[in-house]
């Protein structure tokens, strides 16, 4: 009998958990009225759909009208950037090099209607430097985006330190979450950020639900039109079993965070650490930063980054190259590059990323397995 197939990509999404499946599964089958409509079944709806708000904004310390729930961590993103750009039409704004796409993509958008993008840079490890915002600040931006934990490299940013720059110039700050959650401490009562974006599918909740904190007295244009739902941000009849499961995800994440993020890191390490000794070669991306117990992101010089990852996958060993969101590119990530790493690095890279599922076995496998490949894949593309 072969060996049961090894899911190493939790950052690009993790299993949904047998406790949020459960919880939603009577709101698909007896509780599907609609929350706008006034007969039983949508108060029923509403009352469900509100209580999952509330839930969710405990989670984070905020109050329960500062949770917009979107269809998506994308849409989140799109909303901080384009609602708040728009509704300062005409001002700057400013994002980290790293950041995820979602953000990147409406950056640029925003500067594809005639505003100044101005980009951060990052350090050899994927790091913002604080000092790096002050030309930003000069220009009064609309928002400043800068990503926690980086979902490339699992690398966390100096958020608290942004925050408090970003308040004391009286700059809007938007942090994409995503990875975020249910890792590492994430309170919006102890950090004066404006915008946070988030994900369900994330951390063991339901995909194509997404949610973002907006502080109370933050301005933002909807994107969307149509009803009034989600205070106008985010139109369209509510999702009610997806945000009761991504509240119930968010709580079990964090319930269980300290003791799940020590069993991670502890198999991470393990992980890394048995990489190293017997790839030589290896190159571990980020190496320097504190990061996410949860993420690996390490570079074969001199492999070919896709057919590393077909390798694995034959042999039973699901990793990423990076962002799920760019698969098939070919081009080395934005991520490494900003970091300064050269095309023979930055490209061969491969992400291997932990969640609630992982074992160590696991872990053994994918050390059992990725020498031999990365060794095979380094031969073919010397030949």
């Amino acid at each position: 009998m072969s060996d049961p197939p090894v899911y190493l990509d939790h950052a690009a999404t993790t299993p949904p958990r047998p406790e949020v499946l459960r919880e939603m599964r009577p709101l698909m089958e007896t509780h599907w009225g609609n929350p706008s409509s006034v007969h039983a079944a949508g108060r029923k709806a509403r009352a469900m759909l509100e209580d999952a708000r509330a839930r969710l904004a405990a989670t984070i310390g905020a109050a329960p009208g500062e949770i917009v729930f979107t269809r998506a961590g994308t849409e989140a993103d799109n909303l901080a950037v384009l609602g708040r750009a728009r509704a300062l039409r005409g001002a700057p704004v400013a994002c980290s090099a790293i950041e995820h796409k979602a953000v990147l993509g409406a950056m640029r958008a925003v500067a594809a209607d005639g505003a100044r993008l101005i980009v951060l840079p990052v350090d050899g490890d994927g790091v913002v430097e604080v000092d790096a915002l002050r030309p930003a600040f000069a220009g009064h931006p609309a928002v400043v985006s800068v990503m926690w934990a980086n979902n490339e490299t699992g690398a966390l940013q100096p958020i608290e330190k942004i925050a408090e720059a970003c308040d004391a110039n009286g700059a809007c700050f938007h942090s994409d979450a995503v990875q975020a959650l249910g890792k590492v401490p994430v309170r919006v009562d102890r950090l004066p950020v404006d915008l946070l974006s988030f994900s369900a599918h994330k951390l063991g909740g339901p995909r194509g639900a997404g949610a973002l904190f907006v502080r109370r007295g933050t301005s933002l244009s909807p994107l969307l039109f149509g009803g009034g739902q989600e205070r106008g941000l985010s139109p369209g009849t509510e999702d009610v079993a997806s945000a009761v499961g991504f509240a119930l995800a968010a709580e079990l994440a964090e319930r269980e965070r300290e003791r799940s993020m020590a069993r991670l890191g502890a198999l991470r390490d393990r992980l890394e650490a048995g990489l190293r000794a017997a790839v030589p070669e290896l190159v571990v991306n980020a190496a320097a930063a504190p990061r996410l117990p949860t993420v690996l992101n390490v570079s074969v010089p001199g492999a070919d980054a896709e057919a590393l990852l077909m390798a694995l996958d034959l042999e039973g060993v699901a990793v990423s190259s990076g962002s799920a969101c760019s698969s098939g590119a070919v081009e080395p990530s934005h991520v490494l590059t900003a970091m300064g790493l050269p095309p023979e690095t930055a490209g061969p890279s491969v992400r291997f990323s932990l969640g609630w599922t992982t074992s160590d076995n696991d872990v053994e496998r994918a050390l059992a397995v990725f020498p031999a490949v990365a060794e095979r894949i380094r031969a073919m593309a010397a030949m």
